[in-house]
């Protein structure tokens, strides 16, 4: 379904154990299999239970973190237009660069789900 809708580069595997973001795309994550805590916004983020059929889309710049997981917990991870992503960790270093990729990242023409005319697009379009 993300690809029909122009989601692509896709991938199948876990949510890694830290915190980490991409700078220079949005993501998302469809649950395949299992459940699992996942914490969002960054060290003092939210935790979020997803279990399989979720799926949830993470901005650019938007951390993300496993904290626990089920036995065979699995994702599928896509990209709007097959974007390549990037892997942040948020070092001081990363900083000046990342803040310009962020600022950088078109919306998505597409909801990885519903395609055009989707919630995604409807609900960032108002972001312009």
């Amino acid at each position: 379904m993300f690809k029909q809708n122009k989601w692509s580069n896709s991938w199948e595997n876990g949510v890694f154990p830290y915190h980490h973001y991409h700078s220079n795309t949005h993501e998302a994550l469809g649950v395949i299999s299992g459940s699992a805590s996942i914490t969002f916004g960054g060290e003092n983020g939210d935790s979020v239970e997803v279990e399989k059929g979720d799926v949830v889309v993470i901005p650019a710049g938007v951390g993300h973190k496993k904290e626990q997981s089920s036995a065979g917990f699995k994702v599928v991870g896509a990209y709007p237009n097959g974007m390549s992503h990037d892997l942040k960790t948020g070092k001081a270093e990363e900083r000046p660069e990342v803040i310009e990729n962020i600022q950088n990242v078109p919306l998505p023409s597409t909801d990885p789900l519903q395609g055009q005319s989707g919630h995604l697009v409807v609900l960032w379009s108002d972001l312009n």
